[in-house]
């Protein structure tokens, strides 16, 4: 086995550098994952830009990340090696500030962040937590999965606590994030509507499953709503 690994990290506000590391041993709860794909979030700008607080280089960005379990530290008891799994940009909680004793994790004071407070994607293996891990099926392609942890995960959450079906639910913007809650809300019974800013979305979003497309150069979107 190797005892190296290639990574892309910021150096510097703006500048990439391919490295090789020292391929890392998980911590207790950790495991170390192969890579297989990584998505590119806008998000990931703040981190290479330097515009997270307190963000310290280098580092290396990538919160969609989908990879096999290579080894698990201590303690770790859910998992495996071998598994396929999936990380998104919340990494992790401590458990102990206010918001995580009030059972809101996702506001914790000391939240582990994928690609900002540790080392992301850009690379052929990473560590992680291993309560941040979710299982990728086989059948669904890696390329295909990884916006899934991030852009994916932001809609389908939104939309699991919008209503219930036979609502009406609008989608502003047809892009990254929209051409996924629009075919999530068209497969959990919303009447769905998509809103762009034109006339070019609109044959896409009633390939994704619209019912309604509203142009909102055309007309004012509210009042068509």
């Amino acid at each position: 086995m190797k005892s190296m690994y290639r990574a892309v990290e910021i150096t510097s506000p703006g500048v990439f550098s391919l490295v090789e590391r020292t391929i890392p041993v998980p911590g207790a709860g950790q495991v170390r994952i192969r890579i297989e794909a990584c998505g590119v979030c806008h998000s990931d700008a703040a981190t290479v830009e330097a515009q997270f607080p307190n963000l310290s280089y280098p580092r290396v960005p990538g919160h969609e990340v989908i990879g096999r379990i290579e080894e698990v530290g201590p303690g770790v008891t859910t998992w495996k090696t071998g598994q396929r799994v999936g990380v998104g940009f919340f990494g992790g909680e401590d458990g102990t500030c206010e918001a995580c004793r009030r059972g809101e994790t996702v506001y914790c004071q000391n939240p582990i962040i994928t690609g900002v407070t540790t080392d992301g994607g850009y690379a052929e293996m990473m560590i992680a937590e291993a309560r941040a891990l979710a299982l990728i099926p086989d059948e669904l392609k890696s390329g295909d999965a990884a916006p899934l942890v991030c852009a994916g995960i932001t809609t389908f959450n939104a939309l699991r606590n919008a209503g219930r079906a036979g609502d009406t639910v609008a989608v502003q913007g047809i892009g990254g994030l929209g051409h996924l809650a629009v075919q999530f809300a068209r497969k959990m019974g919303f009447r769905t509507v998509a809103i762009g800013g034109g006339p070019d979305k609109e044959h896409l979003a009633q390939k994704l499953g619209a019912h309604v497309y509203i142009d909102a150069k055309a007309q004012d979107a509210a009042v068509a709503l």
